[in-house]
Formats: C-alpha cells, sequence, structure tokens
C-alpha cells in the first residue's frame, strides 16, 4: 500500500507536512526526491531523516540528479537507501545505479517476511557479489563500469567540494545573466538546484520556437516545462562537464539572439556582461 503527498511543481515539503503525513499513514518506508529535474526543485532532507527515524521508518532517497552536484551526505543525514544514475552529474553514459543501503535498511531486507517480487532488483541476491562465496546473478554491463570507474576517477581529481562549487558558480552566473533580461526562476531562491535551471517563459514568447532556434542554429538542447509547468518554464541543465562557463555564456548569447528574433524587448549583450561579472569576482 503507497500512500501519496504532493507539492504543486517547483515547492518543497516542509518538516511539518512530513511529519503530518507519517503520522497519519504510519509508514514503513518514506520515499522522497533529493533533486527533482522536472521542477527545479532542491528538497533539503537533514531535518526530515530525523522525523522520519523518529516514527521508526526508513528514508528512501532519490538522489540521481543531485549526486555529484551537490552535497548528498548518506552517512550524515542517516540516509537508509539511496539511488542515484551515472548519466547526471556523473556525466557518464546511462545505464547504470549506484545504490548504497543503511545498517538498518540491510536488517530490514534480512528481516523480510515474503520473497522479493523482483529478480533483478533482488538486493538480497545482488549483495552476495561483494561476498567471499561470490555467486552469479546477472551480466553486468562491464563496458558501462570501466566508463563509471573513469568518471569517479575525474570527479576524484576535481575533488567533490570544488565540483559542487563548480555547479553553483555556473548557476550564478547563469541567473544573474538572465536576471539582466528580465527572466525569473520558477522556484524559489532557497530551493533552486544548481545543475537544473527551471525558468519562467517570457510573455509573448514561443516556447517551441525558442527551442527549436536553439537547437537548430546553435546546437543547444534545453527541455521544455513538464506537466501544470508544461509551455510555461523552460529547463536548463547545467550538469557534470557541461556545467562550465563557456556554455553559460553561449546559452545566453543564444537565448537572447532567439527573444530578439520573436520582437522581446531586452537589453542586448547585458546578461552576458551581468555573467561575466560573476566570474570575474
Amino acid at each position: 500500500e503507497v500512500s501519496l503527498i504532493e507539492r504543486p511543481f517547483g515547492e518543497v515539503f516542509s518538516v511539518e507536512e512530513i511529519k503530518t503525513a507519517i503520522e497519519k499513514h504510519q509508514p514503513k518506508v518514506v520515499g522522497i526526491v533529493h533533486a527533482e529535474t522536472s521542477t527545479g526543485a532542491w528538497q533539503p532532507l537533514e531535518d526530515i531523516s530525523k522525523v522520519v527515524h523518529e516514527a521508526g521508518a526508513l528514508l528512501l532517497v532519490d538522489c540521481v540528479t543531485s549526486l555529484g552536484g551537490v552535497p548528498v551526505e548518506v552517512d550524515a543525514w542517516e540516509l537508509d537507501a539511496v539511488y542515484s544514475g551515472t548519466q547526471k552529474c556523473l556525466s557518464c553514459p546511462p545505464g547504470l545505479a549506484p545504490v548504497t543501503f543503511s545498517a538498518r535498511a540491510v536488517e530490514a531486507i534480512d528481516n523480510r517476511k515474503t520473497k522479493v517480487a523482483s529478480w533483478y532488483l533482488d538486493m538480497t541476491m545482488v549483495r552476495n557479489y561483494w561476498g567471499e562465496d561470490r555467486s552469479y546473478h546477472h551480466t553486468a554491463p562491464i563496458n558501462m563500469n570501466y566508463g563509471l570507474h573513469e568518471s569517479l576517477r575525474l570527479v576524484l581529481e576535481e575533488g567533490l567540494d570544488a565540483r559542487h562549487q563548480r555547479h553553483k558558480r555556473n548557476h550564478e552566473a547563469l541567473k544573474a545573466g538572465l536576471s539582466a533580461i528580465g527572466m525569473e526562476y520558477a522556484v524559489a531562491k532557497d530551493h533552486c538546484l544548481p545543475m537544473l535551471n527551471a525558468v519562467k517563459i517570457p510573455d509573448g514568447v514561443d516556447d517551441v520556437g525558442v527551442r527549436k532556434q536553439l537547437l537548430g542554429e546553435f546546437g543547444i538542447e534545453i527541455g521544455g516545462g513538464l506537466g501544470p509547468m508544461k509551455g510555461k518554464t523552460w529547463r536548463i541543465g547545467l550538469m557534470g562537464e557541461a556545467s562550465a562557463a563557456r556554455n553559460v555564456l553561449l546559452f545566453l548569447a543564444a537565448l537572447e539572439r532567439c527573444l530578439l528574433s520573436q520582437g522581446a524587448k531586452i537589453p542586448s549583450g547585458s546578461s552576458i556582461v551581468v555573467a561575466n561579472r560573476v566570474y570575474a569576482t
């Protein structure tokens, strides 16, 4: 049995909302998304983790987009089950899902009363790869393991703190540049993701027309809004190796051209000037 609680697109959950829902539904597991790519919202986790554990539940977290772009403090925040992906801020081809489990989660797995319904996701079997008596479970994509190894080598070479700061700096430059031409973010300032920038489409601007022009003339692809944000927002990714000053400046120049071609009244070149000021400080 699964109980859902929701927030409007672009908003995050408060600790009080989570606590109220837990008291009402008494769940064994609470699942939540750390970095939501469909909305650009960054969900705080530390206080939520405390509330979940006080109720005797486990915390399952989707860190597909956040890993490698913002801090993911699995041990410090006492996250029980965390999964991610290789294709976002790790800049690796898609195909693998890094996972980690706390001692509490492992104990829950060991104490199951029913057989795991999925073969491929049966962690009681997958974890045997790590034991002395290694048993076959599935044929792993070995080429992907080599790719992930190289990706993690680059992360280690850069350093996690430096990597997080790079994502933040490029986000701040992009945000400043967009603000200079009158564009606003769709998420509250305190909860904006640095690697996925969800911005409101200016009034009178053709959503699809701009995205087609960006791709056709400049080779730049951005995402459109999803759900209730469809036609109202753009999603601009600055993930992993793509989070670079050259990409921010190229995108701002290209976006200005597209907006001007649609007759938008914006100060030409201002976004580049303002973004460069961020990089100069």
